[in-house]
């Protein structure tokens, strides 16, 4: 039956007035409306009660309809920051999928400056019917709640040992692309500069790099990572100690273009040019990242497909399937910008400018 927009101050049809004008009682209307399987009434009243909401423009409580159901129609999506773009790829395909399987989909962030409760207000009150959790740092008021709580629930992009509903990238592999590139142009010592290391991608992340530089036979390489997640004040001070520390590094692989963005700034203010003097690259893929001097060399990660799979996978639970782990398979892709070159012949003294 199409349903008709009510405009703002128009007044809105009762089921009541749908009712009288087909003569029946209120009670049959909304079961006739809303396709009751175990009603049993003859077609023309059918036919009757169809018309009558058809043409008084009547539109269903759909919140009401859902609780009867015992649903909300409603997902929530709790993400660490609301800074970091990669975020922003992966909730735009979650949300289609959500939509087109019938729920919205409510955003939440729980960041480590902000720890936000809110989303166990909405679960202890019955607001929603399942969990996105890209939120999984230690110590995560949320984790522990989920113990007791019975609530389909599904971790995206992080996941929880034990817990049978991860739903994650192939991020060492991604690691293993860029190691395997900056090795393709001569690269022997390189520097892999990480997100917090309490996440689980960050730590898949590292082993991928520590296990393709010891598989290609180089020396193995500098980690040092930031302490807190999307902090440029952190990530400048920690990209200046790595190049500082290490000029002997001809490569750096950050966790993100932000992070990239960071060491850039920092191999500049020591006067090593990118990448006559050392090439850097980033995880993942950003507006950001093309439009960074030099345009940053990425490993583009399917976060689109992320998104979709964390959803139709919290879907199947709500279905009634039982929970699982799931790897989206899509293979990272290196795409090459400005940012890498051939290796320098033998690495660059810094020449420290002032800040």
């Amino acid at each position: 039956m199409a349903r008709q927009p009510v405009a703002v101050g128009q007044h809105r049809v009762r089921l009541a007035e749908v009712a009288a004008r087909a003569v029946t009682s209120s009670p049959i209307a909304s079961r006739i409306i809303n396709d009751d399987p175990t009603l049993r009434v003859r077609p023309e009243l059918r036919r009757r009660v169809l018309r009558a909401a058809r043409e008084l423009g009547y539109r269903p409580n759909e919140l009401a309809s859902a609780l009867r159901r015992g649903r909300t129609g409603a997902l929530a999506f709790v993400v660490p920051t609301l800074t970091n773009p990669t975020f922003a790829r992966i909730l735009r395909r979650a949300v289609v999928e959500a939509r087109e399987s019938g729920y919205a989909v409510l955003l939440v962030e729980d960041s480590d400056e902000a720890p936000d409760d809110s989303v166990l207000q909405l679960v202890s009150s019955g607001r929603i019917d399942g969990l996105l959790i890209a939120s999984a740092r230690p110590g995560i008021q949320l984790l522990a709640k989920l113990r007791t709580l019975e609530i389909p629930h599904v971790f995206v992009n992080r996941g929880v040992d034990g817990s049978g509903r991860n739903v994650v990238m192939r991020d060492a592999d991604a690691s293993q692309r860029a190691v395997e590139h900056l090795a393709a142009l001569g690269h022997r010592r390189i520097a892999h500069f990480a997100a917090p290391l309490a996440l689980d991608p960050a730590r898949r992340r590292v082993a991928g790099t520590l296990a393709a530089a010891a598989r290609l036979g180089l020396p193995e390489p500098v980690v040092m990572a930031q302490e807190r997640l999307e902090d440029g004040g952190d990530a400048l001070a920690t990209a200046r100690r790595l190049t500082h520390a290490h000029p002997e590094i001809t490569a750096v692989y950050a966790d993100s273009p932000m992070l990239a963005a960071a060491v850039l700034r920092a191999l500049n203010e020591q006067g090593r040019a990118v990448p006559h003097d050392c090439s850097v690259m980033a995880y993942t893929d950003t507006p950001m990242a093309a439009l960074c001097t030099p345009p940053l060399t990425v490993v583009e990660m399917p976060l689109e497909a992320l998104g979709s799979a964390a959803v139709l996978s919290l879907v199947r639970q709500l279905e009634g399937h039982p929970p699982a782990d799931l790897v989206v398979h899509l293979a990272p892709l290196v795409l090459q910008r400005s940012s890498t070159a051939a290796a320098p012949v033998a690495p660059a003294v810094p020449r420290t400018r002032n800040r």
